[in-house]
This record gives C-alpha cells, sequence and structure tokens, in this order.
C-alpha cells in the first residue's frame, strides 16, 4: 500500500509544469558531518529521513552518535523523502533545501530543530491551516533555532522554484532507489532491513564494527591460531 501511495505519488511530481531535468547536476543528499571527503575506504551510509516523520526524529541521534564514533572512516548522506501522506513533509523539505544553500553546517541544526519541534508539523496540528501558515511557522521556527540572520534567506526561498525542484529530485531519487519507508538505511550500497524502523547506537556497532577493523581482525584470528596450533 505505501508502496503504491508513492508511485502515484512519483507519477504527479512528474506532472510539474517546470521543466525538470534528471539527472541533476549535483548527487543528492546532505553529508555529515559537512565537508567531510567520501573517499573509496569511507564506509558510506545513506539516511532516507522524513522530517515529519517520528520513527526518524528517533532514529537521527544514535546515527548522529555513531558517525561521530568512528570519525572519518564513516560519512553520511542523508536524503529527504517527504512521505506524501504527512501533509507537511514536502514543505519542510523544502525548508531543509533552503538552508543548505545558505550554510551546510546549518542544515542539520535545523533538522535537528525540526525533530525537537515536529509535533508542531503533524497533520492533525495543521489540518485548519492554509500552507503560507505552515511557512511562516517554519521560518520563525528556524530564526529561532538559526538565528535571526537566517529568517529573509527562509522566507524568500519559499518564493522562488529551487528549493521546490531540489525537493522534487530528492524524493524521484529516493523513489528510484526503492525506498518505500522512513527512516531507511544503506551501507556501502545495501539496504539494511527493517526498513521504517530506528536503529540504535549499538545496532550500528554491531553494522560497522566489522567493516572498520576487518584487517585488525584478521591479524588477531591468524594470531589466536598460531598460539593454538601444537609444538611438535
Amino acid at each position: 500500500m505505501i508502496r503504491t501511495a508513492l508511485l502515484f505519488a512519483a507519477l504527479l511530481v512528474g506532472t510539474s509544469v517546470e521543466a525538470q531535468q534528471l539527472p541533476p547536476s549535483r548527487r543528492d543528499g546532505f553529508v555529515y558531518p559537512p565537508g567531510r571527503k567520501i573517499e573509496p575506504d569511507t564506509i558510506l551510509i545513506e539516511a532516507y529521513f522524513d522530517p515529519v516523520c517520528p520513527d526518524c526524529g528517533g532514529a537521527w541521534e544514535p546515527l548522529k552518535l555513531a558517525v561521530d564514533h568512528y570519525g572519518s572512516r564513516v560519512a553520511l548522506v542523508l536524503h529527504l523523502m517527504p512521505l506524501p501522506f504527512h501533509d507537511n513533509a514536502f514543505v519542510v523539505s523544502r525548508a531543509l533545501h533552503i538552508v543548505s544553500t545558505i550554510n551546510a553546517n546549518a542544515t542539520f541544526s535545523l533538522l535537528e530543530g525540526i525533530f525537537k519541534h515536529q509535533a508542531l508539523f503533524y497533520n492533525s496540528q495543521t489540518q485548519y491551516m492554509p500552507r503560507p501558515a505552515v511557512v511562516d511557522k517554519l521560518v520563525k521556527l528556524g530564526t529561532v533555532t538559526l538565528g535571526s540572520s537566517f529568517h529573509y534567506p527562509l522566507k524568500s526561498g519559499f518564493r522562488n522554484s529551487k528549493s521546490d525542484l531540489a525537493t522534487r529530485v530528492s524524493f524521484k531519487y529516493s523513489i528510484s532507489r526503492g525506498v518505500s519507508a522512513t527512516p531507511t538505511f544503506y551501507v556501502n550500497g545495501f539496504e539494511l532491513p527493517d526498513a521504517g524502523s530506528p536503529i540504535e547506537f549499538e545496532g550500528w556497532k554491531n553494522t560497522i564494527d566489522p567493516l572498520v577493523k576487518p584487517r585488525e581482525a584478521k591479524i588477531q584470528d591468524t594470531f589466536l591460531s598460531f598460539l593454538t596450533q601444537p609444538s611438535y
């Protein structure tokens, strides 16, 4: 049912009057930590988040803790996947795209602010609000979270089509990867099981530890094997 709804939504997004070229000029997603280089031996986590999804809110802190724990060995690329049954997911995703063009470091600060006040944008809280009122609420939250210097860029960002197009591209990219629930995680290109459920810090360690230290583990196994060999 979820996959059918998302495919239908993708068709609607594809009917935009504005011409849209794919592939885009830059790869989709926000790199965390901002500026981290993704080298060939970097373990890459790709997370597909809906910023209005409660499970994504619960998944963020342990994911961030895991990436910070492993330092330069691990990088995260966050993709936005605004689910069509979350009324405000698309407009909230637009706010993140707007902020990313101003200051990449501020993107994740705003994401955390949104998660902290996520209930403000639930369907039940905004069902009688017009879209401009929801945008105003987002701009106020962004201003309080990031500072007054972000007020005008955020407000004006909703008046042009760049963030709208970027959010559509993110949605289409997620659909193209077969994502149908949030949060969904990929590690080095392979999807982890239990899509739609958060992963705790220990779960991340269980996944990443064998990838970070395969060489040390191999050396240790060889050494132990040597020690246990019978002497003649």
